[in-house]
């Protein structure tokens, strides 16, 4: 055992501040990584608060995390000391049902063991994030990062970035198709980049005028303001696929409308209840809702040596670790462009 400091809180109501904890020495299989970056995720500010219910204390939150390969144990094949590696939202499945053998462990028939508010398969005890010094995990759950790429804005890849990039994926998503993109924020920002560098024609779908700018700097065709009622009319049937990064609950029936017969919407931000959807808008038109969560360890890894190829990182805004509760504030005010990424060398000084 080694011990570790790291930003921590120990309920709900309480500011995260300055903890200490061991970590595990490096078994057989297991990756020991310094961490220099940590992305900070919407589900680190709900988890710590509680907003979902089932929070674990004292919780170390973040899962994205980028950092260098300080040790291994002695079965490790993929990664050596010095390596530039990731870890994302899960650090453990239970490796044997049928999603986990098919490499999508993050459906795993058990559940997943997240990087943070979760417990260690074997002994139980809390896992505890990426706002820490170091972390311990096994090598299937460990990515390699590419060189080329600007490590701090690599960061938020580890989730933001596989959470758009698997839906994209997995329906096929490419050159010819009219994506759109519901939302501009850290999860809808990598949509436009990603979707892009696929080969579609991009829309950035959002209810702020204002964004559209910006929509336009990240990669994005055209602009579509779902306040304005005339232009969601004239765009009724035109997109193949839509990726709704929303983060709460709202009405899904008025995108449906702009889908094409057989078109899909795909949730990745509402985890919350939906506004009652109307059958007619799915049955008239063959039209389909999903959801998607993450993506497993190999499709994690085929994300980030895409955006390797592609240059593709997150825009951030670096932040000392000591400002992390003014960060939760004003994320809460969706006043970041368009994630938070704690320099974790402001916590080893």
């Amino acid at each position: 055992m080694f011990k570790v400091k790291a930003y921590a809180t120990p309920a709900p109501d309480a500011p995260l501040a300055p903890f200490s904890f061991e970590r595990r020495d490096p078994g057989p299989h297991d990756v020991r990584i310094d961490i220099l970056y940590c992305g900070v995720c919407h589900s680190d500010l709900h988890q710590a608060r509680d907003d979902w219910g089932g929070s674990l204390y004292p919780m170390v939150p973040g899962h994205e995390i980028v950092g260098r390969v300080v040790a291994v144990g002695e079965h490790v094949t993929k990664f050596k000391a010095g390596d530039l590696a990731g870890i994302g939202c899960m650090v453990d499945s239970c490796r044997r049902c049928e999603p986990c053998e098919a490499g999508e462990e993050q459906y795993c028939c058990e559940g997943f063991t997240g990087t943070y508010n979760s417990r260690e398969r074997e002994t139980k005890n809390l896992t505890f994030g990426g706002y820490s010094e170091q972390i311990v995990v096994e090598q299937r759950f460990v990515v390699k990062v590419p060189e080329n790429l600007d490590l701090k804005a690599v960061a938020p890849l580890l989730c933001a970035g596989i959470t758009t990039y698997s839906p994209l994926r997995h329906w096929k998503v490419g050159k010819g198709q009219n994506v759109g993109i519901v939302g501009l924020g850290g999860l809808g920002h990598m949509g436009v980049k990603l979707a892009k560098a696929m080969g579609a024609r991009v829309t950035m779908i959002t209810t702020s005028p204002e964004k559209g700018k910006d929509a336009l700097r990240l990669g994005a065709d055209e602009v579509l303001v779902s306040r304005d009622d005339e232009a969601m009319k004239k765009a009724r049937g035109k997109f193949d696929f839509l990726l709704n990064t929303i983060p709460v609950g709202h009405d899904i029936n008025p995108y449906l409308a702009l889908l094409k017969l057989d078109g899909a919407m795909v949730l990745v931000g509402a985890l919350t209840a939906l506004d009652p959807v109307q059958g007619v808008n799915l049955i008239f038109g063959r039209k389909t809702v999903a959801g998607s969560l993450i993506g497993g360890m190999a499709e994690t890894q085929e994300m980030l040596d895409f955006c390797g190829e592609h240059n593709i990182v997150s825009d951030i805004e670096m932040i000392r670790i000591d400002e992390i509760n003014a960060a939760y504030e004003r994320m809460l005010k969706n006043d970041v462009r368009y994630r938070f990424v704690i320099d974790i060398a402001s916590l080893k000084a």
